[in-house]
Parts: C-alpha cells; structure tokens; sequence
C-alpha cells in the first residue's frame, strides 16, 4: 500500500507531466527544437514545455550502493526504466547499449534502472542475453524513484537535462540508436 505522502507526490508528478505540454507558458527553444523532431522513432516523445525537476530518490547498483539522479547533473541524460519479465524490453535494451557506446561520455549518459523485483542474478542474465555490456545494472526493487516519477508502465525513457530537469519522455519501447533519436539525444546536449 502506497503511504499518503508517496501518493500525493505520484499523483502531482504525473499530473505535471502529463499537462506540461498544455501550459500556456511559452515553450523554451529547447522544447520548440525537441517538438521538431518527433519523427519516426521519436514520433511518440512528449516534450515538457517546462521541464520537471527530477526527485531525488535513491536507487541501488549490482554492489548494493545507493545512488541518486543529482549524481548525473551536468550531463544530458536518459533515464529508462524496466524489468527483466518486461518483453518490449528485450528489444530495447540492446538499442539502449548501442546509444551508450556511440554517445555516452562527458556530456551525456544513458541510465538504466531495473524497476520491482529484479535481483540483480536476474539482471546479469538478462544483460547476458541481450548482449548488453556497457550499461550500468542499476534496479529500485521498492520503485520509489519510479513511482515518484510518475512511471506507470513499463519501459518509459525520460531525457533529462544537465540541471536534472526533465524534457522529454517516451512511453513504451523505441529504437534508441535509430537517427531519429540520436538526433534528439544531441539537440539536447547542445543547450
């Protein structure tokens, strides 16, 4: 059972996240230029006219240690989320690597976290048979970072911004290493 304070925050994320692109606030360039590109592969992405503040929530690495999202300020972000029984999944983790490999350094990283039950023996298979090498075995097995976020389903990819705002999101799976989304990963690290 959700306590009332996790409550009342899932539902004002949400809430936010969802009517963000009906705000009658002007949209930033940044938000104007994302727009521009919802083609394809990217074609479902909502774009926050005004970015989120992510939470600062903790979540676990295959050690054991805890983490957080303002680990990651100053660099351009996607953060996904998604499970080991999660089929869509399955194809988009490997596509989620490759975007790694060809993009992630000093201004940019993608970050995966397992949401729910996943023990990491199931995590290292499911890497293991995706061929997925370069990504980090994050997981939130209480799914507080997830459930403050909004996340209801299963894969979501939110792109957040060097402050730790988010600016995008995507719901359900996506080739991340298609120029489509490549094109958005880099629109945002050029701001």
């Amino acid at each position: 059972m959700l306590r009332p304070l996790t409550l009342r925050s899932l539902v004002l994320y949400t809430a936010l996240s969802l009517c963000a692109n009906a705000l009658p606030a002007a949209a930033s360039p940044l938000s104007a230029e994302l727009t521009a590109l919802r083609q394809g592969e990217m074609s479902r992405l909502a774009v926050m006219e005004t970015p989120l503040p992510v939470p600062d929530l903790p979540f676990t690495d295959e050690t054991g240690a805890t983490h957080s999202m303002p680990e990651f300020r100053g660099k351009v972000v996607l953060l996904n989320f998604w499970a080991t029984w999660c089929v869509p999944c399955r194809t988009e983790m490997p596509e989620l690597d490759a975007l790694q490999g060809a993009m992630s350094g000093p201004d940019f990283a993608v970050v995966t976290i397992a949401s729910g039950r996943n023990p990491q023996g199931q995590i290292a298979r499911f890497f293991d048979q995706a061929g997925v090498t370069r990504l980090p075995r994050y997981q939130d097995e209480s799914q507080r970072i997830a459930r403050g976020m909004g996340v209801m389903g299963l894969p979501v990819s939110v792109l957040i911004d060097r402050d730790g705002h988010e600016i995008a999101r995507l719901i359900g799976g996506a080739d991340w290493s298609s120029p489509e989304a490549r094109a958005v990963i880099k629109a945002a690290i050029a701001r």
